[in-house]
C-alpha cells in the first residue's frame, strides 16, 4: 500500500543516544509532506487531464470511424452511381443505334419505293407518248388521205337534187 501525506505526519521514530535533531528531522518531514501531497494532486489533476483527454480521443475517434464509414459510403454512392449511369449511357446508345438503324432502313426503303415509282412512271410515259404518236400519225394518216380531195372536188349541189329525187 502507497504511502500517504498522512502517514509520514504521523510517523515516530524511536529516540537513541545522540540521534538526529528533532526539529531538523521535523522541518524536513513537512517538507516531504507538502512535496508528497503537491506530487498527489498533481497526479490526480494529471489523471483527470488524462480522462478527459481519453473522452475526446473517443470522441475524436468516433468522429473519425463516422466520418471514415460516410466516405465508404460516398464512394460507394459514387462508384453505384457511376456504374448506372454507365449502364443507362450504354443503353440510350443502343436505343440510338437501333432508332438510327430503323430510320435508315426505312430511308432505304422508302427511296426504292421512290426509285420504282419513278421507273413505272417513266415506262408509263413511254407508253402514253407512243400511243399519243400512233393517235396523231393515224389522225394525219386520215387528214392526208384523197377521200378529202374528192369531196372538195365534187359538186356539192348535184347531191342535194339527188338527195332531193329520192325523197320525192
Amino acid at each position: 500500500m502507497p504511502l500517504t501525506p498522512l502517514d509520514i505526519h504521523n510517523k515516530e521514530f524511536t529516540r537513541g543516544f545522540r540521534g538526529y535533531d528533532e526539529d531538523e528531522v521535523n522541518e524536513f518531514l513537512d517538507q516531504v509532506i507538502k512535496d508528497y501531497e503537491m506530487t498527489i494532486r498533481e497526479k490526480k489533476d494529471l489523471q483527470e487531464k488524462v480522462e478527459q483527454l481519453n473522452e475526446k480521443l473517443g470522441h475524436f475517434t468516433n468522429i473519425e470511424t463516422t466520418l471514415n464509414n460516410s466516405i465508404l459510403i460516398a464512394q460507394e454512392t459514387a462508384e453505384e452511381l457511376k456504374g448506372n449511369a454507365t449502364k443507362e449511357s450504354k443503353l440510350i446508345i443502343k436505343e440510338a443505334e437501333k432508332n438510327a438503324d430503323r430510320i435508315i432502313n426505312e430511308a432505304l426503303n422508302k427511296s426504292r419505293r421512290i426509285s420504282m415509282d419513278v421507273e413505272e412512271l417513266k415506262k408509263q410515259a413511254k407508253v402514253f407518248r407512243t400511243r399519243l404518236k400512233m393517235l396523231v400519225e393515224a389522225q394525219l394518216e386520215l387528214v392526208d388521205t384523197d377521200d378529202w380531195e374528192e369531196l372538195f372536188n365534187e359538186n356539192f349541189s348535184q347531191e342535194l337534187e339527188v338527195a332531193a329525187e329520192k325523197e320525192s
